[in-house]
């Protein structure tokens, strides 16, 4: 009879601590779904989208993103795409890699706060720091701003935008 109390109470004492296991994709929840924006910057004033869509199992987040710059007189139009996936590390933080049409490629580490993403590269090298930001506004639209740092303390504004979740 002792034995099926303690068994009992070992099987009720692990479900509860497996069915409350936190999702790894409950802090993207905000950020998840299909996106669309303007904003300007280096490149200048652009239109564009991306989605932030789970997958694998929802293992891991797929970024896309598809943006817009048009022609000056002084540039030429600007199409960018890029492809950023983001998956938890060994020990359960989030990382990112990210690749684009110009053949760049960036490793990042993701922190999270109430309402916002932060995803910052290391340093290496003679290579700049990149930081990407999403902050959620009061209106349920994002600020996304992408800036640029030579020491990695000092960043530059490279594109700053705000978009609106369509789906």
């Amino acid at each position: 009879m002792k034995i099926m109390i303690v068994t009992a109470i070992m099987i009720l004492a692990s479900s509860t601590c497996f069915a409350q296991q936190p999702s790894y994709l409950d802090k993207w929840q905000w950020l998840v779904g299909e996106w669309k924006g303007e904003g300007d910057g280096e490149p200048g004033k652009g239109k564009g989208s991306f989605t932030f869509l789970p997958e694998l199992d929802k293992k891991i987040i797929l970024r896309k993103n598809h943006s817009e710059y048009p022609a000056t007189k002084d540039k030429p139009k600007i199409i960018h795409d890029d492809l950023m996936i983001v998956y938890p590390d060994a020990s359960g933080s989030s990382v990112a890699i990210y690749f684009d049409n110009e053949g760049h490629v960036i490793n990042y580490k993701v922190l999270h706060a109430d309402s916002t993403v932060v995803m910052q590269s290391d340093k290496q090298n003679s290579s700049p720091v990149f930081k990407l930001t999403y902050r959620l506004l009061k209106d349920k639209s994002i600020n996304v701003k992408f800036e640029i740092s030579r020491d990695g303390e000092n960043f530059t504004t490279y594109t700053n935008g705000r978009c609106i979740k369509i789906k």
